[in-house]
C-alpha cells in the first residue's frame, strides 16, 4: 500500500457503529481527563463545577459574574454556591466594578492561583501526551471535530475567546 491510498479517509467513519464507538470513547476520556483534578478537588470538598469556575477565572482575570454565567451556562442559584465556597477557602476574591459599582469581578488569589495551576498541570500533561502520540494532523483534526460539536449559535464567540489566548 502506497502513502497515498494510507491517507484516503476511510468512508466507513459514518457507520452507526463508528459514531457509536466515538460517542463511548468521548464518555471514557472524559472520564479520565478529569479523574486526576477529582481526586485533588475532593481533598478538597470540592468537584467540577468548582474546577470550572477556577479554570476560566483564571484564564480571564476580572472577569463579571454574569460573563462567567453566560460561559458555564448555569443558574446563578448554582454558581452562588460554588462560588462561595471558592471565596470562603480563600481561593476566589471579589472586586466591585469600577464603572458600574453593581459588578462583580472576579478573580484567583494566590492560593487560587495555585490550585488552579496544580489542576491544568494534570490536564495538560494527559492532553500533550496525546497530542504528542496523535501527530499533528490528528491534533487539527480532533480541534475540528471538538468545532463542530459546539452549538453553531455559540462556536464565534466560544471561538474568540480561546483563539485570544
Amino acid at each position: 500500500m502506497n502513502s497515498q491510498q494510507q491517507a484516503r479517509p476511510n468512508p466507513l467513519f459514518l457507520r452507526d457503529e463508528e459514531i457509536r464507538q466515538g460517542i463511548e470513547l468521548l464518555f471514557f476520556a472524559y472520564r479520565d481527563f478529569t479523574s486526576d483534578a477529582d481526586a485533588v478537588l475532593s481533598r478538597h470538598g470540592m468537584g467540577r463545577a468548582h474546577h470550572r469556575v477556577v479554570h476560566f477565572v483564571g484564564r480571564r482575570p476580572g472577569m463579571t459574574v454574569n460573563e462567567l454565567l453566560g460561559i458555564l451556562g448555569i443558574t446563578k442559584q448554582s454558581l452562588s454556591r460554588v462560588l462561595s465556597q471558592l471565596i470562603e477557602e480563600g481561593l476566589v476574591v471579589q472586586a466591585q466594578g469600577t464603572r458600574d459599582r453593581r459588578q462583580r469581578l472576579l478573580s484567583l488569589t494566590d492560593k487560587g492561583t495555585e490550585l488552579e495551576r496544580q489542576l491544568s498541570g494534570l490536564q495538560r500533561a494527559r492532553v500533550t501526551k496525546a497530542y504528542r502520540e496523535a501527530g499533528a494532523e490528528a491534533v487539527a483534526g480532533f480541534r475540528k471535530v471538538l468545532i463542530g460539536l459546539i452549538d453553531e449559535g455559540s462556536r464565534e464567540t466560544i471561538l474568540a475567546s480561546v483563539d485570544r489566548d
